[in-house]
């Protein structure tokens, strides 16, 4: 944080509408201030180099999850958090078990969603800038109900491999994908089957978007 006190943020997302939008949003809060944007991972962790060297350094990165043929928010995050960059607090619309997972492994400080509340964006922002985790009630929800439910959830790795089924790839290009065995794939395909109670590929899907297990 500023001498003076104030949270600076680099705004990353794809959207240059939605970057205006929630520029002049975080412009309204006392205390804040956009110092760069990005539309993209790549572009994201460069911006911050840029910051770093000029004496200016970002305190908060406001990160959306996806953004088009870029690197993704979740391999951003990995990157910002592997070179001991600020906070990463990711802004999105997804919900779903796969892109939470995603982003709470890759170091996230905080999950928020797009039709938050501004005062919840705003308290998710103090929270991150001081080292604080910051969710959604809604993604809080779904990471309790992962641990409270009765059926079993899920694992990363599994969630990861349902992920991958919805490309239509073969369990020799999954397995690839994952760096593991074709017997391995066909190992966790039997726990996913039992873990959503259906027999196939199709089913599993479907039961998993059903779930907002993977995104529909």
């Amino acid at each position: 944080m500023s001498e003076t006190g104030v949270i600076r943020i680099l705004l990353v997302d794809d959207h240059p509408v939605v970057r205006a939008g929630l520029r002049a949003m975080l412009a309204d809060f006392q205390g804040m201030s956009v110092i760069a944007e990005a539309s993209e991972g790549r572009a994201a962790i460069a911006e911050l180099a840029k910051l770093s060297a000029l004496g200016d350094p970002a305190d908060v990165v406001l990160m959306d999850l996806q953004m088009g043929n870029g690197m993704d928010g979740a391999s951003a995050t990995r990157e910002i958090k592997a070179q001991d960059g600020p906070p990463v607090l990711i802004l999105t619309t997804y919900d779903t078990d796969a892109d939470i997972l995603a982003a709470v492994e890759a170091g996230a400080a905080g999950y928020m969603l797009k039709d938050a509340p501004p005062e919840q964006i705003r308290q998710a922002v103090l929270s991150a800038a001081a080292g604080q985790t910051a969710l959604a009630p809604e993604v809080a929800a779904r990471l309790m109900g992962r641990i409270r439910s009765p059926q079993p959830s899920l694992s990363t790795r599994e969630v990861e491999l349902v992920e991958l089924l919805t490309t239509g790839l073969t369990n020799k290009e999954i397995a690839r994908q994952m760096f593991i065995s074709e017997a391995t794939v066909k190992t966790h395909l039997v726990h996913i089957y039992g873990k959503l109670s259906v027999d196939n590929r199709t089913a599993a899907i479907g039961e998993a978007r059903k779930r907002r297990i993977v995104r529909g």
